[in-house]
């Protein structure tokens, strides 16, 4: 089960993506997914936050690093 991520934002976006009944089961699979590429893509934007010289991580940060995690 997803620490992070809300199964009710889970369950909405599912729903938005046109289902029209979700099982639990795949609420909690989304959320450990997204959860998952999620800290990837955050390990990857601190790094280079950090190469930069910066402690603070800027959105350009999270665009390039998700280019990278997600091929």
């Amino acid at each position: 089960m997803s620490e992070e991520l809300s199964l009710s934002a889970m369950q909405r976006i599912i729903k938005k993506s046109g289902a029209e009944r979700v099982g639990e089961d795949a609420v909690e699979e989304l959320a450990k997914l997204l959860e998952s590429v999620g800290l990837r893509v955050a390990a990857k934007a601190v790094e280079l936050a950090a190469h930069a010289g910066r402690k603070t991580v800027k959105a350009s940060d999270i665009q390039i690093a998700s280019k990278e995690v997600i091929k």
